[in-house]
């Protein structure tokens, strides 16, 4: 052990050990320097990571996508988990300029195909609503059941069309018609319409009861009455 020792002091004579650096004036500059400003992109990245996030989640994760998001937008229809607020009293307001027309009425004044469901048959009553200046309506309403069913259709790949609340009541559940993603919202929530402008028309707003919604063909439907997930399911199914 003396040897060793002995021979790594004469080795020390042969190294040359640089100073220590002095760090302080790049620390003091450090902490007295203004704080970055938080980058807005960021927080848009976030958004469309978590909108990603949402539209990638397969059927039965939807509480998930809740939890991160609390926002969910699927074929025109936002639906958004608020905390629980007073529902909606007294009558809404119809959609703009709502009127009530015949089936090949309807056909002819929307520019999307209107289906009717094999599992209901002919409406009693088609309602259109929100003309454009060229007289084109951009939702139409089937009612059955004097009233209780009613099968929206609307064009919901561009512009939101309805707003939903949920607010602490029933959950959003990922389902499928005929292999394709839906959403099932198993109990009254709030609804409101949003116009061609974008703006939300809270007089139209109103407690609708449990909804199925999803997308055929390019086209928009929702489905809204006191029906189970799979009756509902079975519904969209038989578009004809």
């Amino acid at each position: 052990m003396d040897d060793l020792e002995r021979d790594l002091r004469d080795l020390a004579a042969w190294l040359e050990t640089p100073d220590v650096p002095d760090v302080r004036d790049r620390v003091r500059a450090r902490l007295s320097a203004p704080a970055r400003r938080r980058r807005r992109w960021r927080r848009w990245l976030a958004a469309a990571l978590a909108a990603l996030l949402l539209a990638a989640l397969p059927p039965g994760r939807a509480a998930i996508a809740d939890a991160v998001a609390g926002l969910l937008r699927f074929s025109g229809v936002v639906v958004e988990t608020t905390p629980a607020t007073d529902p909606p009293t007294g009558a809404p307001s119809p959609l703009p300029s709502q009127r009530s027309v015949s089936l090949d009425e309807a056909r002819r004044h929307v520019r999307f195909p209107i289906r009717v469901p094999a599992a209901l048959g002919a409406p009693e009553q088609v309602l259109v609503a929100d003309p454009d200046g060229t007289g084109t309506y951009r939702v139409a309403t089937l009612l059955y059941r004097g009233g209780a069913l009613r099968l929206d259709a609307f064009d919901g790949r561009l512009d939101p069309v309805f707003h939903k609340q949920l607010g602490g009541g029933p959950g959003v559940e990922w389902v499928t018609v005929d292999g394709d993603f839906a959403v099932w919202i198993g109990g009254p929530h709030e609804i409101a319409y949003i116009d061609r402008a974008g703006v939300e028309r809270v007089e139209t707003a109103r407690l609708a009861a449990a909804t199925l919604i999803w997308e055929d063909a390019g086209v928009s439907y929702r489905l809204e009455g006191r029906l189970s997930r799979d009756a509902a399911v079975g519904i969209a199914a038989s578009l004809d």
